[in-house]
């Protein structure tokens, strides 16, 4: 009742704060003189209270000066100032009626109140009230964090007040969804309560989670009939939710049985009843069983030397005369009825949304997986090469950006740069490997393979002397900074979202190339038979070098974008190597649809085994290798075949 009766004074006190006040600042605070003096978190609720219900303009300042241990209290009239110290050593007195100067005083004629820090937390809360007012918006949101942090039923009627004068926008609806929160929690009407709750069912955000689960907590009760109280469920002793040994334990803590006796307690009894070499007759000696120790316990027993041990029938007996209850520390039924269906609401659309976040998270390591695949698939599957250097084809444009950037300072014109430079960098490079080593190879896989590993390993070590050991950044451009966020359980970071839209434009590209362009023409051409390309006036040589090159220039550019959220290192390339090939063998040998499909496949498959098992991410790896293997026993075509005489049929 009198923190009804406070709160409805401050509201009511709101509108009139600049209007002439009957009693002063200084009457308030002489009437708590005692509690102020004598100042504790147990017994200054009173004064506090007094203050705030005063209505009184000034209120907030003496608070907060209060708090600051800049209030004092002058010896010869017992009255209080504010007080600033002078550089003579004495203090400049402050009143707080009107903030006049009260005059000079010698600290020996004063005495500083210095509230402990319980004292000042009540403070604190107490300001709370006024401050949710305050002209200045930072003072009105520190109000709110401070509610949030520690809420009370007296701040729900002063929040509430403090809403219709809110012109800020988005504190009008902190203060609105905060207003809905402590109304759950605190509010005395429960049908108010209850509308709450359904109002905001549903809701993702933790702070309504956090403020529904009080309301659903459960103390058991061990009762002989049914209690008069809102009763969750009733438990049976015996069940999966109660055992019986767990349930008679509960009788013994409430002292309602007596405690079996254990092991250890029974041994005690013996060791406190040794005599002559004997207990209760029998010599210690024999007593070396659990049978022996037991029959000689029992003949304490008979002797009144000991207490009775429990027998099952015992326990029977006493579990049969009580029943045990969970029940609500809500004692609204309504409330908790309400708090029950918004949970399973709220858990529907947390399932949901973890599925939604699940689902984007497996889609961007898919993308990740396509762009760094994508140039494989033309070396690869297209034209049948296997280049274990193609991760150090990535490892090369992430190097270039991170080159770039040390000249171009600005970080989305250096990606612009990078983009570009890296394709020239690494189409260069892969037309040097093909000209130089791949060309010499054709349709011998294991010396391809073997050769270039060989480069592989030789690029790697390059880096390692130019660039060093250690990872180099790639700081991607601010507007790329943060993530969508969806709602609380669902966001996607900007730059994954930027490689996803990069590599559909790579698949767009590939496409144009393959299926619009004279190059697309004659490589689709070489690929399904090269001597009868060769007699239409076509020369293999130049377009395996072309779409080698393509192929590499690619995968630089992939090493840009993934080189913006990954560590740029010279191993890096060995990071994307595996899941490349993997991806292109898996979605099928030669076509892109199949890249995309793999790289999609591999993605969710990961990412669900990671969400099984999140503490072991190499679990994920090693699951998702068996997967494949398993896979490929029974499309080792991949998922999209090729067809025809390209599939060497």
């Amino acid at each position: 009742m009198k923190t009804l009766l406070l709160a409805l004074c401050f509201a009511l006190s709101l509108p009139t704060w600049g209007s002439a006040q009957t009693t002063s600042v200084q009457d308030v605070l002489q009437s708590q003189r005692a509690l102020i003096e004598q100042s504790s978190r147990r017994t200054i609720g009173p004064a506090i209270d007094a203050i705030v219900a005063s209505g009184l303009p000034q209120m907030q300042t003496v608070l907060e000066v209060w708090q600051n241990k800049d209030m004092w209290q002058r010896r010869a009239d017992g009255l209080f100032f504010a007080a600033t110290k002078n550089a003579d050593g004495t203090y400049t007195l402050q009143s707080f009626d009107d903030g006049a100067d009260a005059g000079n005083a010698a600290s020996a004629d004063l005495d500083q109140l210095k509230p402990n820090s319980g004292v000042r937390a009540m403070i604190a809360t107490a300001l709370v009230q006024f401050q949710l007012s305050d002209p200045n918006p930072a003072k009105r949101v520190d109000a709110l964090n401070s509610i949030a942090r520690d809420p009370e039923a007296a701040l729900l009627i002063p929040l509430r007040a403090s809403i219709a004068s809110e012109t800020d926008a988005d504190i009008l609806a902190r203060k609105e969804r905060l207003e809905r929160l402590m109304t759950m929690a605190y509010d005395s009407d429960e049908s108010r309560r209850v509308a709450a709750i359904t109002e905001m069912s549903g809701d993702l955000g933790v702070d309504f989670r956090a403020t529904l689960n009080p309301l659903l907590a459960t103390t058991r009760v061990i009762s002989r009939t049914k209690p008069d109280a809102n009763i969750a469920q009733e438990v049976i002793a015996g069940s999966d939710a109660l055992t019986r040994s767990s349930a008679y334990a509960l009788l013994v803590d409430a002292d309602i049985a007596p405690a079996e006796i254990t092991a250890d307690a029974r041994d005690a009894a013996l060791r406190a009843n040794i005599e002559g070499g004997r207990i209760a007759g029998f010599p210690v000696a024999q007593l070396s069983t659990e049978a022996a120790r037991d029959r000689a316990y029992d003949a304490l027993v008979a002797s009144d030397l000991a207490p009775p041990r429990i027998t099952q029938a015992d326990i029977d007996a006493s579990l049969s005369s009580f029943r045990f209850f969970d029940v609500y520390t809500e004692s609204s039924q309504a409330v908790t009825t309400a708090a029950k269906a918004a949970i399973a609401s709220t858990e529907t659309r947390v399932a949901i949304s973890q599925a939604a976040d699940l689902g984007l998270d497996a889609l961007s390591l898919a993308s990740i997986y396509f762009l760094a695949a994508i140039g494989l698939a033309i070396t690869f599957g297209v034209m049948g090469v296997i280049n274990m250097a193609h991760g150090e084809f990535i490892m090369m444009g992430a190097y270039t950006g991170y080159v770039v950037q040390i000249f171009v300072p600005n970080h989305t014109a250096s990606i612009l740069i990078a983009v570009p430079l890296a394709f020239a960098v690494t189409f260069a490079a892969g037309v040097a490997l093909e000209r130089l080593v791949v060309r010499w190879l054709y349709h011998r896989p294991l010396e391809t393979l073997l050769a270039t590993f060989g480069v592989s390993i030789a690029l790697q070590q390059l880096a390692k002397n130019i660039f060093g050991t250690q990872a180099r950044p790639l700081t991607s451009p601010a507007w790329l900074d943060g993530a969508w966020v969806i709602n609380d359980m669902v966001s996607i970071s900007y730059i994954r979202i930027a490689i996803f839209i990069l590599a559909l434009l790579f698949l767009a590209l590939f496409l144009f190339i393959m299926k619009r362009t004279r190059l697309g023409l004659e490589t689709r051409a070489v690929t399904q038979n090269p001597r009868m390309a060769a007699s239409m006036g076509i020369n293999p040589d130049r377009v395996n070098m072309l779409t080698f090159g393509l192929g590499s220039g690619i995968a630089g550019i992939a090493g840009v974008a993934i080189g913006l959220f990954a560590k740029v290192t010279s191993e890096m390339g060995s990071d994307y190597i595996v899941q490349s090939f993997m991806t292109v063998v898996v979605g099928g040998v030669g076509n892109i649809w199949g890249t995309l499909a793999g790289a999609a496949m591999i993605g969710g498959f990961q990412k669900s085994v990671e969400f099984l098992n999140p503490s072991n991410t190499l679990a994920a790896q090693t699951y998702m290798i068996i997967f494949i293997i398993i896979f490929i026993q029974f499309r080792p075509r991949g998922i999209i075949a090729l067809k025809g005489r390209a599939a060497g049929d």
